[in-house]
């Protein structure tokens, strides 16, 4: 049985990687770690895991014996973990953003600090199978994309890559509060954000540079992307609309044609009429869809944040790095209400 190592268990990301992994048939979860936790069972600290793991958290993981870990930890950390995880002779997936951005300037400019561990940085695959499949394929070290940048990147790469649409980008997102991690926040409190659209980061974001790069590195492409992300009041869900110039020439058969190229025997992205929170979440699968009128396309992306667009693609991309199906443990449909 293959060997797993989670490094930060408690956390939404973490303990979706762990109601995941513990169903799927070929691996085994070997130790998780959490600072507050460690000594604590999993199952008691996470009680949907009940009846599914024994293990109990410790405070650090040793990764020799492993044979992959999943780094599930706020940006900087990471890049203290993955040299040592490497060196072990384990692969490691960053949940993530250290290893996101090939240029530690670039790095350095989004996440205000500089990176420490530039050799690594610059060897990452970006973990997007439905675009960089062959890549991730047995790689060592895979950074796992952000969820804003996975629901456009998927939406708008298709169509970059035919020369479909112009390069300048406007990207409106919209994502439930799990997004933001389990940390409590006066933005997260209830009374703030249960009844409002609450717009914030606009043009900072950091999944900003990741979008363009993603989107760059699969079509050639070097778009100019403006983002807006926005809090609504769910849970789980992400929809991302993205505005762009339709090219001379083109029209809307060129982009359907585009998309069902692209997406038509994937397993996780389907190209729909009206892409839908509710027929994804919960699911590793993501909907892309557009809608044109008066030379402007709207593409839209859309998945459930901490699954395809976070845990569930990181759980896809383990499955290529260790040459197993890459559905397994994912196959499950969206919950639909």
């Amino acid at each position: 049985m293959i060997k797993i190592g989670i490094i930060g268990g408690t956390g939404y990301t973490g303990s979706e990687l762990a109601r995941i992994l513990c169903r799927h048939p070929g691996v085994e979860i070997a130790a998780m770690t959490s600072r507050q936790s460690a000594g604590r069972k999993v199952s008691d600290v996470s009680p949907f895991l009940k009846g599914y793991t024994d293990i109990a958290f410790s405070e650090r993981l040793d990764p020799s014996g492993l044979d992959l870990v999943f780094v599930a930890t706020p940006h900087g950390v990471a890049m203290e973990e993955v040299p040592a995880i490497l060196d072990s002779g384990a692969k490691a997936i960053d949940m993530s953003g250290d290893y996101r951005l090939r240029d530690p300037a670039q790095y350095e400019k989004w996440y205000g600090h500089e990176h420490k561990d530039a050799k690594n940085l610059g060897e990452a695959v970006y973990g997007l199978p439905e675009l960089f499949r062959g890549e991730i394929r047995g790689a060592d070290l895979v950074a796992n994309p952000g969820c804003y940048a996975t629901s456009a990147a998927l939406a708008i790469a298709p169509l970059a890559k035919r020369g479909l649409v112009g390069s300048r980008v406007i990207v409106d997102g919209k994502s439930g509060t799990s997004g933001a991690g389990m940390v409590p926040s006066a933005r997260l409190h209830h009374p703030f954000c249960g009844e409002s659209v609450v717009p914030y980061s606009v043009g900072t974001h950091r999944h900003t540079p990741e979008m363009e790069m993603a989107v760059g590195l699969f079509s050639g492409m070097e778009p100019e992307v403006f983002f807006t992300p926005q809090l609504v009041p769910i849970v789980r869900g992400m929809l991302s609309s993205c505005y762009m110039g339709l090219a001379e020439g083109a029209d809307p058969g060129d982009l359907s044609r585009a998309y069902r190229d692209q997406y038509g025997g994937e397993r996780f992205v389907h190209f729909v009429d009206e892409p839908s929170i509710r027929a994804v979440a919960g699911s590793n699968h993501a909907h892309v869809g557009f809608r044109e009128a008066r030379g402007t396309v709207v593409a839209f992306g859309v998945l459930d944040n901490l699954v395809k667009g976070a845990s569930g693609q990181a759980v896809q991309c383990m499955n290529l790095m260790l040459g197993l199906d890459e559905g397994a443990g994912l196959d499950a449909p969206g919950l639909g209400v």
